[in-house]
């Protein structure tokens, strides 16, 4: 979801219209009306990052062993846009 926000934050920002803005992330219009509504059914997480890349965007992911006294908890996922 995060990575929803932040693809339609920048389409926002850059004031594109879906036409545009599916040339842009080489999609069809009704696939960025999708977006732009979260139904997120059809995009993978891979896909959405696909697209920030196409937006310009550099994608970090950093992976780190937790210690030992977290290993029971569930493991975080966290997703930050700067």
């Amino acid at each position: 979801m995060r990575l929803a926000v932040a693809i339609n934050r920048i389409l926002a920002e850059r004031r594109l219209s879906q036409a545009r803005a599916a040339r842009e992330l080489g999609i069809n219009q009704p696939k960025v009306s999708a977006l732009t509504r979260y139904r997120l059914d059809g995009f993978s997480v891979e896909r959405l990052m696909n697209f920030l890349g196409r937006l310009g965007c550099e994608i970090e992911i950093v992976i780190r062993l937790r210690g030992k006294s977290s290993s029971r908890k569930p493991a975080r996922i966290l997703v930050s846009a700067a």
